[in-house]
């Protein structure tokens, strides 16, 4: 009888998957690959004179496969390593990795810095050497960041445009924070500083300083040739992400897909929305 109820139970949660649409990627394993099965792989990525942390989620089979690389927000609470393990299961490398002066990766943090390990990270797995022995295929390489990580996806995507595409979760635009009162942008960063090598006041005295080179409108011009999938959310960032998304499509992008959802900042009770939409997006990439 247990064994029924266990077996109707499964039968149920299929069911209503299928329903939703939801891939197949999101609640069931793929099949296993004894010659080349899936794994985790931990990076050291060289970044202007130390080596920062990562890890690629590798998917089963001999590869290369398409790739995606994540990049966290502030502080990084929320990786995003559900969406990691979606996407390896939906057959794609998921890379993780944490900024300078960020959880355990050496070195003070910096913004600017971010974008800088942002591009370092990619130029590692564009190695000819790194991508072999990591099952990467250079020529499909997607990026995605939540928050302060969308901020970094959307700088780093406006001047790389070997990206086949770019996703947005809740993107912060820095540049808008920086023309706050500084006071005010002492304290969101006094909340915002875990795991993090610097002090409120020199993270608020950066954005503050950089505010113009930092705001989104910086990123228009380069994202114009981009497929971008743009995620906002009931968390007050949605009026600038939407106005990123007009411009870009003011400057001829016809390959943006805004999306918004009722949840919050971390997208808490939207996940397998989260990872359904994502997992779409990118299949339909060419």
């Amino acid at each position: 009888m247990r064994t029924l109820v266990f077996l109707l139970a499964a039968l149920s949660a299929v069911s209503v998957a299928a329903a939703q649409s939801v891939p197949a990627a999101i609640f069931s394993d793929p099949p296993a690959n004894a010659a080349h099965p899936a794994s985790m792989t931990a990076l050291h990525v060289p970044s202007h004179g130390v080596l920062i942390n990562g890890l690629v989620y590798s998917p089963a089979g001999a590869g290369p496969h398409p790739t995606l690389v994540i990049c966290h927000g502030l502080p990084g609470n929320e990786k995003n390593l559900d969406l990691a393990q979606a996407v390896r299961r939906a057959g794609w490398n998921a890379v993780t990795f944490n900024y300078r002066g960020s959880w355990g990766s050496p070195g003070v943090y910096r913004f600017a810095q971010n974008l800088e390990d942002a591009d370092a990270v990619l130029a590692y797995l564009r190695n000819p050497e790194n991508a072999a022995k990591l099952g990467i295929d250079t020529k499909r390489i997607a990026l995605a960041g939540h928050s302060m990580g969308g901020w970094v996806t959307a700088q780093t995507a406006a001047h790389d445009h070997d990206l086949i595409g770019a996703i947005l979760i809740s993107a912060a635009d820095m540049g808008a924070l920086g023309t706050r009162p500084r006071e005010k942008v002492v304290a969101t960063m006094a909340d915002n500083r875990e795991a993090l090598a610097a002090t409120a006041e020199s993270m608020a005295d950066e954005v503050i300083a950089n505010a113009k080179v930092f705001a989104f409108a910086h990123a228009e011009d380069g994202l114009a040739g981009t497929p971008l999938l743009v995620l906002s959310a009931d968390d007050g960032l949605a009026p600038t992400t939407d106005g990123l998304v007009k411009a870009v499509q003011a400057k001829g992008n016809k390959n943006v897909t805004a999306i918004h959802a009722a949840t919050d900042h971390g997208w808490s009770d939207h996940r397998i929305f989260l990872e359904t939409t994502i997992i779409d997006w990118l299949g339909a990439l060419r």
